[in-house]
């Protein structure tokens, strides 16, 4: 072996010893930061009681155009989504996610309603699911996928109805992925919804249900009984 082959051959060696290691220093490095999991800044507005922040809530919703109904208790869910329903003149059918936290609404109260389970199909136009969180700083909700939140029910139906109670509002987007960690395990989606789907591509002029719904109706429910 010539002098030249074997000096390129330890530069090798060299150069992989070398990437072995920044590889440890950076695995160690993300395993730090996936534990530590520092905070970023919250704003002010994110840091309110638990009242200011349901009104805060909704005023943000409100102004990315969703529509909001305070109801005091789940039992009035159904009542809620009908009056909804009827104000927008589409029809009772609903896709509902197999949420347990949606069994404890009512829902034979409404014999009106015809209410299926599952996925999004196409022939769906209502989807009715819960929320992970809701983020009181931009009005926004945190929807995580799982087998009781399908995700299409986010996105393919022409109408979303989301039911979130009191008890899973946060003040920042920083308390929502605490919460979230706090689980012990990280969904395969995690989806963030402020308002309707909307879209100035096209002349730069706003388009509502661009890209998902067109309409999100939030059902807050601020209370147990």
């Amino acid at each position: 072996m010539s002098k030249a082959s074997r000096d390129a051959i330890l530069r090798k060696l060299r150069v992989g010893a070398s990437r072995e290691g920044d590889e440890a220093q950076a695995r160690k490095a993300i395993e730090a930061r996936l534990k530590g999991h520092p905070r970023g800044t919250v704003p002010a507005r994110g840091k309110l009681d638990a009242k200011k922040l349901l009104d805060l809530f909704v005023a943000q919703a409100e102004a990315v155009d969703a529509t909001v109904a305070r109801v005091a208790a789940p039992g009035d869910v159904p009542a809620a989504v009908a009056d909804y329903l009827r104000g927008e003149n589409l029809p009772p059918a609903l896709r509902m996610a197999p949420d347990p936290k949606l069994d404890a609404c009512a829902w034979d109260t409404a014999p009106m309603l015809d209410i299926s389970y599952g996925k999004a199909r196409a022939e769906e136009q209502v989807s009715v699911t819960g929320a992970f969180a809701g983020i009181a700083e931009t009005g926004t909700l945190m929807l995580a996928s799982g087998p009781e939140s399908p995700t299409t029910l986010n996105f393919l139906p022409d109408t979303h109805i989301v039911v979130l109670r009191a008890d899973e509002m946060v003040g920042a987007y920083e308390d929502a992925w605490d919460r979230l960690r706090a689980t012990g395990r990280m969904p395969r989606a995690v989806n963030f919804v402020s308002g309707p789907s909307r879209s100035g591509d096209i002349e730069q002029t706003l388009h509502l249900g661009a890209h998902g719904p067109r309409r999100l109706h939030v059902i807050l429910v601020e209370g147990n009984g």
